[in-house]
């Protein structure tokens, strides 16, 4: 068969005939004009001749020509200069008079665009998350498409029947509406399309839009299609709108804000209800355009708004002005408007979109507060009291003649100053806090004590009242600063202080003056009627009592010697580091002990001391002495009866410019947790001891402070206890 001899040479269908060596035998035009192939390629080589081709086609045809019946495929290939293109075949064996010569029909289509076509189909769908359902009412079965399934959240091997896909809609509305729409559809075969609420098998509301198209077959619904819409994001955003709107619109009419659009072209002005009531006049009286709205317009006022509109059509300033209405009851109204222009293409003015807002008792106010500023002016030209206006830079904007009096500054030169610099370094942040509050809104006013220095340099002690003055809008425009001058009452306080504090600290040395001669004086004694019983003792030996008579008098010496150390109390001044002097602690430590050998040896105490020579102390010799006497007689006193030898060791050392004493014992011990805060307390006892006053160690702490030292413990019941006393080295 020759070329021109067959008749499928005109058919639509691009095709082709190869022989067993796959030569062209016969084509259609159709695979001419797709391939851009002339006539002349009959009996040349179909793959020199189109060698661009998937490798998959050129399997298929050798399987064909080998005997295989039919092979078909579609398969995308890259062409050397980069495009893409889709190719779609179908290939069958030929055998001619049962010759076993077999050849090929091909036929072989370029989809490219088509594919294309179902590609972008696919990808818009997925983009704009639209997905297809049917519904077989003749099967009873449901179908969803992969995004359908996606927008209920669930896997793709779901398969969906009627009943649940109907459950998967909000319980409520949304679920009474797409029922009886379904029931519409297969009555009556009535198509919809409704926006309504679902809830994904993830528990996710969602909103979606949801399309049907009932199939009808004689009167009967036999299949329903349609789409399926994730419309979530956009129907939110349309409900927030609603409600912004709604909002928007009661916001304007309660604070009585009316809106309004001038179409410029057309000279037709459109106001909405508030606008009206802005106004005083009904919406019948109206006539909506540009000269009705002048007519209410106040005949003074006229000329300049014209002006102003005319400037913001033409570019020139933004339309914000104030003006004056009159109603028709002729009451007069101040109205504040601003508006935008909206341009074309070419920058012609197209509309303006503006507000009006009655500011009548504003402007009343304003009226009324330029009056107060008069009287005010007057105020603070005649006040007793200081008085300023200030600006929010701290300037001084205008000062009356008691604050230049006070501060002896003329008033040109105060005007030529701020408030900052004449205040007290230490007072300025208070100040200026208390300012940023008044200028956010925080705070109406403030009142403060602070100081300012004069023209000498002197420190004025001042009480600051401030209060913002504000303008027209609402905003800050300087302060008004009331300032009482109180220097003549603090130097009068601060006399009676330094009064009260030297009465306070006589009575305090006073009393602890009483408490040490009471508890230093009762050692002595203790001391003394101890070697008197001795004396009184008639089993003693002469020895022995040459050894009580001993004692005796080294008590008397040292009871005169306290004596003269209380002496020197009486003397003390008011200033600590006048009154302390170097003292050698040794020698504190030593006499202590030699005047109260007596209660040592009664009570066979073992007493170690370790005490450099020469160690020396700041204090008061009395205090000193006191301290290491009372330190030790509690030692003694709170002995544990029931250890075999009780034991008292006494250390000092160096510790940088301090020197510290270290009392430490193995007697009773105190419970600190339970008694620890109480310890030095006026009167705390902490065991059962018939000596004990409560007072020692409250007259030690108080000495040891009063010389510049501190004073701490460490004790264990049934253990012992150690004092530690920091004192200034001397």
């Amino acid at each position: 068969m020759t070329l021109s001899q067959s008749i499928f040479h005109n058919t639509s269908i691009p095709f082709a005939i190869l022989d067993a060596q796959q030569c062209f035998v016969d084509f259609s035009k159709q695979w001419l004009s797709q391939f851009d192939l002339n006539p002349e390629i009959e009996g040349k080589d179909f793959l020199n001749e189109m060698p661009e081709l998937p490798e998959e086609l050129k399997l298929d045809i050798k399987y064909c020509l080998e005997g295989i019946e039919h092979r078909s495929d579609s398969k995308r290939l890259i062409l050397a200069n980069g495009d893409s293109v889709w190719y779609d075949w179908k290939i069958s064996s030929i055998h001619e008079n049962d010759v076993a010569s077999p050849s090929v029909l091909i036929i072989l289509e370029d989809i490219t665009d088509k594919r294309r076509e179902e590609e972008l189909m696919i990808r818009s769908q997925e983009v704009a998350r639209i997905g297809g359902w049917e519904m077989d009412l003749v099967k009873n079965s449901l179908y969803w498409s992969k995004i359908t399934k996606e927008i209920h959240e669930v896997p793709e091997d779901y398969v969906p029947d009627i009943e649940r896909a109907i459950s998967f809609y909000k319980e409520g509305q949304s679920r009474d509406t797409i029922t009886h729409l379904v029931q519409n559809a297969i009555d009556f075969g009535k198509p919809w399309e409704t926006e309504l609420e679902i809830i994904t098998k993830n528990g996710k509301e969602l909103w979606v839009r949801a399309i049907g198209e009932p199939e009808m077959v004689n009167g009967k619904c036999v299949r329903i299609v349609g789409t399926f819409q994730d419309i979530d994001r956009r129907k939110r955003i349309e409900l927030g709108f609603k409600v912004v709107s709604e909002r928007l619109s009661l916001a304007t009419k309660t604070v009585g804000i009316g809106i309004w659009e001038y179409n410029i072209p057309d000279n037709q002005v459109y106001w909405d209800e508030n606008m009206y009531l802005l106004y005083g006049i009904q919406e019948a009286d109206f006539d909506g355009v540009l000269e009705a709205w002048q007519a209410c317009v106040h005949p003074d006022d006229i000329e300049r708004t014209s002006i102003e509109v005319n400037n913001a059509i033409s570019g020139i300033k933004n339309f914000d002005t104030i003006f004056r209405v009159i109603w028709p009851n002729g009451d007069i109204r101040w109205i504040k408007a601003g508006a935008t222009i909206l341009w074309d293409g070419d920058e012609n003015a197209l509309k303006m979109i503006g507000i009006n807002e009655d500011i009548t008792d504003l402007k009343t106010t304003e009226l009324e507060l330029l009056k107060s500023e008069e009287s005010l002016q007057g105020t603070l030209e005649n006040s007793s009291i200081g008085m300023a206006l200030v600006g929010k830079d701290g300037s001084f904007i205008n000062v009356n003649p008691s604050l230049c009096e006070s501060l002896g500054y003329s008033k040109e030169e105060l005007l030529n100053m701020t408030f900052q610099e004449i205040t007290h370094p230490e007072d300025l942040e208070i100040d200026l806090s208390h300012l940023r509050e008044l200028i956010e809104g925080k705070r109406s006013t403030y009142q403060i004590e602070k100081r300012y220095f004069n023209k000498n340099g002197e420190i004025v002690y001042i009480i600051l009242t401030v209060t913002a003055a504000r303008n027209i809008d609402g905003n800050i425009s300087h302060f008004i600063s009331q300032i009482v001058d109180i220097s003549a009452r603090i130097k009068a306080e601060k006399k009676l202080k330094g009064l009260l504090e030297l009465s306070t600290s006589q009575n305090n040395s006073l009393l602890n003056f009483a408490h040490i001669v009471s508890h230093n004086l009762r050692s002595h004694a203790a001391n003394l009627t101890m070697i008197s019983s001795f004396l009184n003792d008639e089993t003693l030996g002469e020895a022995e009592k040459n050894d009580s008579l001993g004692m005796l008098n080294r008590a008397s010496d040292g009871l005169n010697e306290t004596i003269a150390h209380l002496n020197e109390v009486v003397q003390v001044k008011l200033e600590t580091d006048k009154k302390l002097k170097s003292i050698q602690l040794p020698y504190i430590v030593q006499k202590v002990l030699m005047d109260i050998q007596a209660l040592i040896d009664k009570n066979d105490l073992q007493i170690s001391v370790d005490v450099p020579k020469q160690l020396e102390v700041k204090g008061v010799l009395a205090y000193l002495e006191s301290v290491v006497l009372n330190l030790v007689s509690n030692a003694i006193k709170y002995r544990d009866p029931e250890k075999r030898k009780s034991t008292i060791h006494i250390k000092a050392w160096e510790e940088g410019q301090n020197v510290v004493l270290e009392v430490a014992d193995n007697g009773l011990g105190i419970d600190l947790d339970k008694y620890g805060k109480k310890l030095f307390g006026m009167y705390k006892t902490f065991h059962r001891n018939k000596d004990a006053r409560g007072i020692g160690l409250f007259i030690t702490k108080n000495q040891i402070e009063s010389m510049g030292g501190q004073i701490s413990v460490d004790s264990l019941p049934m253990k012992g206890t150690t004092f530690k006393v920091v004192l200034l080295k001397g």
